[in-house]
């Protein structure tokens, strides 16, 4: 007996928030790993990390909040915790060496590539493993080219991203590639959800075993909670972050010479704290003594 599979029960509502938390997880871990590229040193690893985990979490919220949209008009659907959270680890992890291989390689084409290829899996195997954790009298079968088609959308998604951490300048364009981020995210699973075909067994008891998909649904507010606390703090304490108008170092400004090659201060960039060793009377004073001197040669010729 087959199943009468609906994957949008509440409309719009679910997948519109499960593709803005894909975004929002992606932007900030976009923007984490933009800033370690940037600004390297000891708190490199700590902002990949940082980035591995928004985006994980953001794709592992995406995915439960999207299949709470799903339901089999025959049989209820509940949910195995211990491999539900499990999906959360994996997508983490993969997405995090994905992550630290092109934050320690740099941009490199190699680089991209496998850590795409790594993160991309991850993604697909988070997504197969929250749906292995679901639990009905019936089992769920697969079409595979469908399946093929949902992983290369994962990879191809998540070397878009890495490479958009990479490339990607200013606020405009950060906020462009998240969008398409989440389309991408967004895309891959109801592609693969696309691929589902539930085969009930026999007769449906009244209950199944496991979690309901309300009691899962607390744990899950608890990712979006985390981004924005994480987000206002990045706004807060780091706005470079979210705005990345200074991502790359200020140009020097080149030191003007007064007459008589005596070099004059530097003018201070925007933002930079002016250098008060040395006031206007003493450029003054010294671009004054560089004319005399200039004079005495004169007549001295």
């Amino acid at each position: 007996m087959q199943g009468t599979v609906d994957g949008f029960s509440y409309g719009l509502v679910t997948p519109v928030a499960a593709y803005l938390l894909a975004c929002l997880g992606g932007a900030l871990g976009l923007r984490c790993t933009t800033r370690s590229l940037r600004h390297g040193g000891a708190l490199r690893p700590g902002w990949l990390a940082l980035g591995a985990t928004s985006i994980g979490s953001g794709i592992w919220t995406m995915h439960f909040v999207a299949m709470m949209g799903f339901t089999v008009a025959e049989a209820p659907i509940s949910y195995d915790r211990p491999i539900t959270f499990a999906s959360l680890g994996i997508a983490v992890v993969m997405t995090g060496i994905g992550i630290f291989i092109v934050g320690h390689r740099g941009a490199t084409a190699m680089a991209l590539i496998t850590g795409g290829t790594i993160t991309g899996l991850g993604i697909a195997s988070m997504h197969y493993l929250g749906m292995a954790g679901m639990r009905l009298q019936g089992r769920l079968v697969y079409d595979t080219p469908t399946v093929a088609l949902s992983v290369v959308i994962a990879v191809v998604a998540a070397t878009t991203a890495l490479w958009a951490a990479v490339s990607v300048h200013g606020f405009l364009a950060s906020l462009g590639a998240s969008l398409a981020m989440g389309v991408a995210v967004s895309g891959m699973h109801y592609t693969g959800m696309a691929a589902v075909d539930v085969h009930l067994h026999g007769i449906v008891p009244p209950s199944a075993v496991g979690d309901s998909p309300t009691t899962l649904l607390a744990p899950m507010l608890v990712g979006p909670a985390v981004f924005l606390i994480l987000a206002a703090a990045v706004v807060v304490f780091d706005p470079l972050l979210v705005t990345g108008d200074r991502d790359e170092a200020p140009p020097v400004r080149l030191s003007r010479t007064v007459p008589g090659g005596v070099p004059a201060q530097r003018l201070p960039s925007y933002g930079e704290p002016a250098n008060r060793s040395a006031s206007p009377r003493t450029v003054r004073r010294v671009s004054q003594r560089s004319r005399q001197r200039s004079r005495q040669r004169s007549r001295q010729r």
